[in-house]
């Protein structure tokens, strides 16, 4: 949306992040099977612009797990209005722990 652009007309980088991190975070709580805390985005390249208008899809895949963390994989895609050619934007690894109610890492079920 407008809102969300810098005087350019691109979306905002933190716009992305923020969804992508949205992303990741839905990803981590199903393998957690509970809730699960970013701790951790490794660095991203923006490689292409995303413009009002453009549709953005965001695709997860688990890269790996530790003890209490789940590592996933972030990509971001744009595709505008008018046609059905999709770009990708970016991606960037991020790291969740799996927390207990007690609001403290806990170990990751089996699975």
């Amino acid at each position: 949306m407008p809102g969300d652009t810098n005087p350019a007309g691109d979306i905002f980088g933190g716009w992305l992040m923020a969804h992508m991190d949205l992303a990741a975070g839905n990803v981590a709580t199903r393998r957690a099977r509970g809730r699960a805390a970013t701790v951790a985005v490794e660095a991203m390249a923006f490689h292409r612009p995303v413009l009002v208008g453009d549709e953005v899809s965001f695709y997860g895949t688990i890269v790996g797990t530790g003890r209490t963390s789940v590592k996933i994989l972030i990509e971001a895609w744009r595709r505008p209005r008018e046609t059905d050619a999709m770009e990708k934007v970016t991606s960037a690894v991020f790291t969740f722990v799996a927390i207990g109610e007690d609001r403290k890492s806990r170990v990751l079920p089996e699975g």
